[in-house]
């Protein structure tokens, strides 16, 4: 026989993911109405995005290591041999690697709060303070200034991946991929519109960050994950 249902509810643990937790947050996510549920949806999909771009940042800094490390010892043992055991290829990888791993980690560093801050008054203030303070930033600072990078680089990116080639007839012919202007060099083209990309993820992030303070600033922080509510930044002294 199985016991019958008392009826008892286990009361609600706040902060343990638990079901009743989830379900006050379903609760607080009704109360902000249609248009903040669909700010909500945007920052939690393009939180998922960030996570992908900074696990692929994670898994290129070991390749850009074992390349690094390769170019060094291929070049020692080529002195010996008295011949050329690597090229610019590699060297070459090496940086646009380095490169592709500044560019993807970006908007995480952003989103996980992870920055720099040399800041000894922020950590002294209170929650909504710290959240305006980001929000004016994020507004007059760092979307401005992604804005300016997409602009400035646009045509120097698209320059890179589609060249004008010769006329082939009546048909423009189209060289994909600026190429390297050193001998066995890999094509520029894919790390410079991983410029823009990297910049435009920022951009995006930067849009979800201001979601997330905007419901800080009033005062509704439950309809926010416990793992996206940014940590007080560490005193540097």
């Amino acid at each position: 026989m199985v016991p019958a249902l008392t009826g008892r509810r286990t009361p609600a643990v706040r902060g343990l993911g638990c079901g009743p937790v989830s379900m006050g947050v379903d609760a607080g996510e009704r109360q902000v109405g249609a248009l903040g549920r669909i700010f909500l949806a945007y920052s939690r999909a393009m939180d998922r995005v960030t996570e992908g771009l900074g696990w692929l940042a994670k898994w290129l800094v070991p390749i850009c290591v074992v390349v690094g490390f390769a170019n060094v010892l291929l070049r020692y043992i080529g002195r010996f041999q008295n011949r050329s055991l690597t090229s610019n290829r590699y060297i070459e990888l090496q940086w646009m690697l380095f490169g592709a791993i500044f560019l993807l980690v970006l908007p995480y560093v952003l989103k996980h709060a992870i920055n720099v801050r040399v800041d000894f008054l922020q950590s002294r203030f209170s929650r909504r303070m710290q959240a305006l303070i980001d929000f004016i930033g994020h507004l007059i600072g760092l979307i401005p200034f992604c804005l300016l990078a997409l602009w400035a680089n646009w045509d120097y990116v698209w320059g890179s991946v589609f060249q004008r080639g010769e006329r082939w007839g009546t048909w423009q012919v189209w060289e994909v991929w600026e190429q390297s202007p050193d001998a066995r060099g890999l094509p520029r083209g894919p790390i410079k519109l991983l410029l823009l990309a990297g910049f435009l993820f920022l951009l995006l992030q930067a849009l979800a960050e201001l979601v997330k303070l905007v419901f800080v600033l009033r005062e509704r922080d439950e309809v926010i994950a416990p793992a996206e509510t940014p940590e007080a930044p560490l005193r540097v002294e």
